[in-house]
């Protein structure tokens, strides 16, 4: 079975191939079939955007196409930065100047009313068929950065029961309860799914 992602991120494609190794599925991103053009993500809602990108991909190629989008969701803020997750403060922005924007919008909130989840949404799109997965991880957001690992918001990100931030976690640990980890599972079982029923 053929899986196209809909990325030009080699750590991503690098991830998802880990998840299906020994499986007799093959993966490739965009970028491994010649694919360069970027795809404009013009959606309201991450699951917006997930959708955009994989029937983008799905009109050039044949086989199943995935494409996923991620968020971060914050009660206190109305769920922002949500769908702005990446470019919360401003289109060039830092993962610092997003961590640094959100610190300040919380100032002075106390901590139980700073909670706030994560969501990686994947849409599956094939003929004629459309799905959605999604991966939930709910924490808290801390008021200063914790950790040196990990990337994006990670380090103000607190996984209350693990009492640590996503930047503190190993990598081996971070996906074992990521968001990504949950959607990818979910992908996962998906898929071998449908090579069952070939």
């Amino acid at each position: 079975m053929k899986i196209i992602i809909a990325t030009h991120n080699p750590h991503k494609t690098e991830e998802i191939k880990n998840f299906f190794k020994g499986y007799p599925v093959e993966i490739y991103s965009m970028a491994e079939l010649g694919i360069k053009e970027d795809i404009e993500e013009t959606g309201n809602t991450i699951e917006e955007n997930a959708l955009i990108k994989a029937r983008f991909l799905k009109e050039k190629i044949d086989g199943i196409v995935i494409a996923d989008d991620t968020g971060l969701f914050v009660e206190h803020l109305n769920g922002q930065p949500g769908v702005y997750s990446a470019r919360f403060a401003g289109e060039n922005a830092t993962y610092e100047d997003n961590n640094k924007k959100l610190l300040k919008l919380l100032e002075g909130v106390p901590y139980e009313k700073r909670k706030a989840y994560f969501k990686t949404v994947i849409a599956v799109v094939e003929r004629g068929k459309e799905t959605l997965l999604e991966g939930k991880l709910e924490g808290h957001i801390l008021d200063h950065l914790r950790g040196k690992n990990g990337f994006g918001y990670d380090p103000v990100f607190y996984v209350d029961n693990l009492g640590k931030s996503l930047a503190e976690l190993t990598m081996e640990e971070k996906n074992k309860i990521s968001h990504r980890a949950d959607a990818l599972m979910k992908l996962k079982n998906y898929i071998l799914q449908r090579l069952e029923e070939k």
